[in-house]
């Protein structure tokens, strides 16, 4: 049995999905005359209740229009220390925006109002201004750990005060939904910007939407050109989208219980020094014997990722099986 957790981006689209690219309607995206991506961006602008969106090759790119979008060069962006626009994205902020970042520890990956407020410069021109706060939801690096509406709106509501911006890099941000048992437009009306990845959990194979307010609809238009992110008769993958977003996001669920299970299992085996908290489907646990563990997963045919120095993540997802799971359970007691 060939069983892969090492991300929720393995994922591969279902025969409806396939049949669903397959009849899509298709137009030239760059003409602005695909029917598809124009139905796709409408469709979840809506459902976040946000003015507008944009279809875009990957959460990277859908990333990186947002902060240049909002920023000039030499401004600074707060952001969490871990988040995924700081360390999983190749530099790219500094490079393409000319920022510079304040990174802050966060409660497992969660910024907090206390903690945003203490981070914003003076107008001082010794420093930088500060000009863009990014939340992420869930939080990769912290274990899929994610805010609450009332937590985005609290710093939604410190931003507009202090004269900064929000952006939300939502990779998983329907995981997060389906956790709190919140609705999209709990979320949505708050930001500036959001990033929703569709390749993830949600199981299309390519693409996320970069959603904002309706004064950046040119601007994000022309930084996607910019960024080479225009795509000609991409409705095809905008249909894998569609799909995802009515046939995907309610069994996120149970991707949350599998890995509550798994995580329950790891945590009563003598080699695993903590699993950290498991609120969505991402599972990171701690062990001093990385190499060992994942080789002994391997032997039985299941895949994890090795996360940083002594630690291990398993992610659950649309192609993990009931069966891979309960293989998984045997499995883990036996490998040291």
């Amino acid at each position: 049995m060939d069983v892969d957790f090492r991300s929720d981006t393995l994922t591969l689209p279902t025969p409806g999905m396939k049949e669903a690219m397959m009849n899509a309607p298709l137009g030239d995206d760059v003409f602005g005359e695909d029917p598809t991506i124009k139905a796709l961006e409408e469709k979840i602008a809506k459902i976040f209740n946000m003015d507008g969106a944009l279809f875009c090759p990957s959460g990277t790119m859908a990333n990186q229009i947002a902060i240049r979008m909002h920023t000039r060069p030499c401004d600074e962006v707060i952001a969490y220390e871990g988040s995924h626009v700081y360390k999983y994205e190749g530099g790219g902020a500094p490079g393409n925006s000319g920022i510079s970042f304040k990174l802050l520890k966060g409660d497992r990956g969660r910024i907090s109002v206390s903690e945003i407020e203490g981070a914003i410069n003076p107008d001082d021109i010794h420093a930088p201004p500060s000009r863009l706060v990014v939340l992420e939801n869930t939080v990769n690096s912290a274990g899929g750990s994610c805010y609450h509406g009332s937590e985005i709106q609290a710093i939604a509501r410190t931003c507009k005060e202090r004269g900064l911006l929000l952006h939300m890099d939502g990779a998983r941000v329907f995981n997060a939904l389906v956790a709190t048992g919140e609705s999209p437009d709990q979320i949505g009306p708050h930001l500036d910007s959001l990033s929703v990845c569709l390749s993830k959990g949600l199981g299309a194979p390519v693409g996320s939407v970069l959603l904002y307010k309706k004064e950046y609809s040119r601007r994000a238009l022309r930084l996607r050109k910019i960024m080479g992110g225009g795509m000609r008769q991409a409705g095809m993958l905008a249909a894998a989208g569609i799909y995802a977003l009515d046939n995907h996001i309610d069994r996120l669920a149970q991707d949350h219980e599998q890995a509550r299970i798994i995580g329950g299992i790891l945590a009563r085996q003598e080699w695993v020094r903590m699993v950290h908290p498991i609120e969505t489907n991402i599972i990171i646990f701690e062990t001093e014997r990385v190499e060992v563990v994942l080789n002994g997963l391997q032997k039985h045919g299941i895949r994890a990722l090795g996360f940083g120095p002594g630690r291990i993540r398993m992610v659950t997802h649309l192609n993990i099986t009931r069966d891979m799971s309960d293989h998984t359970l045997k499995v883990i007691p036996k490998i040291i």
